[in-house]
């Protein structure tokens, strides 16, 4: 199938600025999620089985499967470029819609999880509309940072990634200190840990939703200096270290904190806050630490962000998106209109929020909640992409293969598309206690952020 992406990536003036390094600590960034952690833990010991089960059968290949389309489609856009060759461009300007949407609609909950947890650390009194503000203040500082030079914008998730290392390392140590002045909160045995397919389902798209990212970097593939080498690399290396740590924070949290102590809400401040303590020094090390967390916030949505709206750029840019979105800085080279566009759509999210969050805080966030089945979907199309390239375009050299030949990457694709497909299923129904009325409000927003998109799409390829 010829394609002339990566040509015109070469015409654009990208800048070649993202060595290895800089890729490993951007997918630590993107995928260690901090404030999810406690969410995970509160599944009891049990935790640890699932962490382990999700990391062997999806993480691992999900891995594989994004290095192999990496190393060999170099093509700025990453997922959006993928399902484009494989599929048609109507295809990729579908996934890009979703991908670039959901991240729209995601960030004004980091940013207001942001102001709530500065609120709670240093003005517990500090009213809803100065949280708004703050909430919206971030939103435009995140807008700026996509737009600047990708050498001066890197840094941002780069220096995110090292306080979250810092962080997990913190709750895991502390949480083994902890038990051993006070005793463990929960036994761990293989009894304990052994799981149930009850309710507890409804925690596995927690952990599903906590290792997907890897293919983030692609988005700026024309921007790295090798990505034939570097993606490939930056994925072992960093898929180690997320799972490392990921597992060693839940076991710290499991051991020190009994499981009606796990506040899913306040999550990770109190989670210090027990650890360590609350006075003198204790105190400060927990207001740093949380100075941190909240930096790694901001920097969670830098880089969500940047490949998102590389994404969304490459895709109207090549006629398949609106061009509001097509627009690069002139000198840069970064996705200028595609960033605003996210910052208007945030801000407006974030007022609405402002308006209901008085009197329908619990609506709002039922339908709002539909963004992590529209962030699930584009996954579906990438495992699908994976293996019609397979099939397709078999000449292309990929310098990294997938292993176990075409039997290998079949198993592997359809263990990914199974836990995506499971992960959306628990996102709507939890077992044991389904609300028909958050199911309905679910999947109505799917379908309306689908039609948006499908309008978009079919508009642009008339045009």
């Amino acid at each position: 199938m010829a394609d002339t992406t990566a040509g015109a990536n070469g015409q654009r003036g990208y800048r070649k600025v993202l060595r290895g390094l800089d890729l490993t600590l951007f997918t630590v960034c993107a995928i260690l999620v901090i404030d999810q952690l406690a969410a995970s833990a509160a599944i009891g010991p049990q935790a640890v089985f699932w962490w382990i089960f999700t990391m062997v059968l999806f993480f691992i290949p999900y891995g594989l499967i994004t290095a192999e389309l990496g190393s060999a489609y170099p093509d700025q856009g990453g997922i959006y470029a993928w399902v484009r060759r494989a599929f048609g461009p109507r295809w990729g300007g579908r996934t890009a819609w979703l991908w670039w949407i959901n991240v729209a609609l995601w960030q004004p909950s980091v940013f207001i999880l942001f102001a709530g947890i500065f609120a709670a650390l240093f003005m517990p009194d500090l009213s809803l509309w100065t949280q708004i503000a703050i909430a919206v203040a971030l939103t435009w500082i995140t807008v700026w940072i996509n737009i600047v030079r990708l050498d001066i914008g890197k840094w941002v998730p780069n220096l995110g990634a090292i306080f979250k290392v810092a962080i997990m390392l913190v709750i895991g140590i502390g949480g083994f200190v902890y038990a051993s002045n006070h005793g463990v909160a929960n036994e761990l045995t293989l009894s304990s840990m052994a799981p149930s397919w009850g309710a507890s389902l409804a925690f596995l798209p927690v952990i599903v939703y906590n290792f997907m990212g890897f293919e983030l970097m692609s988005g700026a593939s024309a921007e790295m200096k090798n990505p034939a080498r570097d993606v490939p690399l930056t994925i072992a290396v960093s898929g180690i270290l997320i799972a490392a740590f990921y597992l060693f924070a839940t076991i710290g949290i499991l051991i020190a904190l009994p499981l009606e102590e796990i506040d899913l809400v306040s999550g990770i401040v109190d989670t210090l806050r027990v650890l360590l303590g609350e006075g003198g020094a204790s105190g400060a090390f927990v207001i740093a630490l949380g100075l941190m967390a909240l930096y790694s916030f901001l920097a969670n949505m830098v880089t969500w962000t940047m490949g998102a709206n590389r994404s969304a750029a490459e895709a109207a840019i090549d006629g398949n998106l609106p061009p509001m979105f097509a627009r690069l800085h002139a000198v840069h080279k970064t996705p200028a209109s595609a960033a605003i566009v996210t910052g208007v759509v945030t801000t407006v999210v974030i007022v609405i929020y402002g308006f209901l969050a008085a009197d329908a805080e619990d609506l709002f966030w039922t339908l709002f909640a539909f963004s992590s089945i529209v962030f699930l979907l584009p996954y579906l199309l990438m495992f699908a992409a994976f293996l019609r390239l397979r099939s397709i375009d078999a000449s292309t050299a990929r310098p990294y293969r997938v292993p176990g030949g075409e039997g290998g990457a079949w198993v592997l694709a359809l263990l990914c598309i199974l836990f995506i497909l499971q992960a959306i299923v628990f996102f709507i129904y939890t077992p044991g206690e389904f609300d028909a009325t958050y199911a309905a409000s679910v999947v109505i927003g799917v379908l309306v952020t689908i039609l948006i998109g499908e309008f978009l799409v079919r508009g642009r390829r008339r045009a």
